[in-house]
């Protein structure tokens, strides 16, 4: 199952966020004061980041957050696919899939779905592959300011 987060799930996604910012994963780590705004901000109704938690048998297996932009390439909304993470014992049980086809039904009016995945992540690459993503051509280019 996967539903909105909610407040009572602050603490595990944490922990899980923790542990996904300070994987290879991930290219950059991530303070938890960061994290701690991104859980405030997917808890904060009309915010720009949605927070998902994603449930097996009644226990939490991972979570995930999206942000949402216009694609003016395609025309309408895009849907950034910022987090996914699920708790190890939870892989190869098909929730990455379940949770790609929700987040198309979720968000029915997008045009296009964006992740970023490191090239090394080869489970992940295949995994998103296997759900229709594919490997952009475009070069992602980056400037961070210090909060």
């Amino acid at each position: 199952m996967i539903r909105p987060m909610m407040e009572s799930d602050k603490e595990e996604v944490l922990q899980m966020m923790r542990r996904f910012y300070d994987s290879p994963a991930v290219a950059h780590t991530a303070s938890d004061a960061v994290l701690a705004r991104d859980v405030a901000a997917c808890l904060t109704e009309g915010s720009c980041l949605d927070g998902f938690v994603l449930e097996q048998e009644g226990q939490i297996a991972g979570y995930a957050m999206t942000a949402k932009s216009y694609t003016t390439e395609y025309g309408g909304t895009c849907i950034w696919l910022e987090d996914l993470y699920l708790k190890p014992e939870y892989r190869h049980l098909g929730l990455a899939g379940a949770f790609f086809r929700y987040m198309e039904a979720y968000y029915p009016e997008a045009v296009r779905f964006q992740l970023e995945v490191e090239p090394e992540n080869v489970f992940a690459v295949q995994c998103y592959q296997k759900y229709g993503y594919q490997i952009s051509p475009y070069w992602k280019m980056t400037k961070e300011i210090e909060a």
